[in-house]
C-alpha cells in the first residue's frame, strides 16, 4: 500500500518560501525539486505520487522531508562535504542583497522581503533574515522626512536655533504658525467589549462634516505659554490682526523698547508685511528655511493639542470646536512648560537610490 507522507508542521512564511522556490525559474534545479518534495508532504500528498511526479525514488522524498522537519529551509541545502568548504559567507549574501535591492521587486511586489530575496539568491529565507538582522537592515519599516533645499538653510537655521538657545537680552521670542482646516466632525463614540473581553473606546468610522476653522497660535519660547485665536479664514488680514493681539498682550510697545522676535514659516500670509513691521519697529520676523517648518517650535504644541483635543472627538458645530480649543489653551496656560531645544543628528538623511553605500 502506498505510503502517505505525514503532514509537516511549518510556518506560513516557510510555506510561502517553499511555494516560491517550487515555482522559481532562477533557483538551482535541485533546490526547486527539493522544495516541491517538501511542499507535497506539507500538503499531505502520498510519497509515491510525489516521487513519480518528480522522477525520484520515494526514499529521496523521505530524506528531504525529514531534513526540512529537522532544519527548516536550511535543510534543503547539501551538507558540507569533505575538503575545502563552500564559500557562502554572510558577506556574499549581503553583497547579493545589495545588488538585488537596486532592482524592482519581482512578481509585481511593491518592495522586497526576505522570501523574495532568498528565492533570487538561492538560499533560505532564514539565512536572508539573519543577515538582514545582523546588519540592521529593516526592509518593511519606512520613514519619511522633508529635506530642505534652501541654499541659505544653514544661516536661517542657525538664526532660529540661536534664538532658542541664546536669545537677545530682555527680548521676547515667539514661535507663531497656524493650523488650517480643522474639521468639526460629528462622530459617534462610546465603549465596546471585544471578543477577548477587553473594553476599548469605539469610534464609528462614518461622520458628518460641520465646517472647518483655522487656528493661529503663538508660543512664547521662554515660558512655554500659548496664545491662540480661531478664525474662519487664514488671510494676511487675519494673521496681522492676530499679531496685533499678541504684541498687545505681551505689553511690548515701541515706547517701552522691548524687542519681540517672531519665528515664522514661509507661508504666503506671513510675507509682504512691510507696512505692519514699520508700525511695529520692535518686532522682528525670522523665517524658517524652505521645507523646514519643523524648526518652528509651535509645531510641537500643535501636535500635542491635536492629540488632546481633536483625536477621536465629536463636534456638532464649528463654534463648539472653537470653544473646546480655547478652553484647552486656557488650561494649558495654567501650568505652561517650555520646550527644550536639542540637536538630533540623523545619519544618512539623504535618500539614496541604492542601499550599497549604506551597508558597506
Amino acid at each position: 500500500m502506498p505510503r502517505v507522507a505525514p503532514r509537516i508542521e511549518c510556518t506560513e512564511e516557510q510555506e510561502t518560501c517553499l511555494k516560491r522556490f517550487a515555482a522559481s525559474r532562477k533557483a538551482e534545479k535541485r533546490l526547486v525539486d527539493r522544495a516541491r518534495m517538501v511542499l507535497g508532504c506539507v500538503q499531505g500528498r502520498r510519497v509515491k505520487d510525489i516521487a513519480e511526479e518528480l522522477g525520484v525514488l520515494p526514499n529521496t522524498v523521505i530524506k528531504w522531508r525529514d531534513r526540512f522537519r529537522e532544519h527548516g529551509m536550511d535543510g534543503l541545502h547539501d551538507d558540507p562535504r569533505p575538503g575545502r568548504p563552500d564559500v557562502y559567507e554572510e558577506k556574499d549574501v549581503l553583497a547579493k542583497v545589495g545588488e538585488l535591492l537596486k532592482q524592482p521587486a519581482p512578481h509585481g511586489y511593491a518592495s522586497w522581503d526576505g522570501a523574495t530575496l532568498a528565492e533570487q539568491i538561492g538560499c533560505s529565507a532564514d539565512t536572508v533574515w539573519r543577515v538582514l538582522r545582523e546588519n540592521n537592515i529593516v526592509l518593511q519599516r519606512q520613514r519619511s522626512w522633508c529635506v530642505s533645499k534652501d541654499p541659505q538653510f544653514a544661516e536661517k537655521a542657525a538664526d532660529i536655533v540661536g534664538l532658542y538657545l541664546n536669545p537677545p537680552e530682555d527680548a521676547i521670542v515667539i514661535s507663531v504658525d497656524e493650523k488650517p482646516g480643522i474639521q468639526a466632525k460629528t462622530q459617534k463614540k462610546g465603549f465596546v467589549r471585544e471578543s477577548d473581553g477587553t473594553v476599548v473606546t469605539g469610534v464609528n468610522s462614518t461622520y458628518r462634516r460641520n465646517g472647518t476653522i483655522n487656528l493661529f497660535a503663538a508660543l512664547e519660547v521662554a515660558s512655554g505659554s500659548v496664545k491662540g485665536r480661531t478664525t474662519k479664514s487664514k488671510t494676511r488680514v487675519d494673521f496681522l490682526s492676530f499679531m496685533d493681539e499678541v504684541v498687545q498682550m505681551e505689553n511690548a510697545t515701541p515706547s517701552e523698547g522691548k524687542e519681540i522676535h517672531v519665528i515664522l514659516d514661509n507661508y504666503c500670509t506671513h510675507k509682504r508685511c512691510t507696512e505692519w513691521l514699520a508700525k511695529n519697529p520692535n518686532v522682528h520676523f525670522h523665517y524658517t528655511p524652505t521645507s523646514a517648518s519643523w524648526l518652528n517650535m509651535v509645531e510641537i504644541w500643535f501636535n500635542i493639542m491635536s492629540r488632546k483635543v481633536l483625536r477621536g472627538a465629536s463636534f456638532n458645530a464649528t463654534e463648539e470646536l472653537s470653544k473646546k480649543i480655547m478652553e484647552y489653551i486656557d488650561h494649558y496656560d495654567e501650568n505652561p512648560r517650555p520646550f527644550v531645544w536639542k540637536k538630533r543628528e540623523v545619519k544618512g538623511a539623504e535618500i539614496r537610490d541604492t542601499i550599497t553605500n549604506l551597508i558597506n
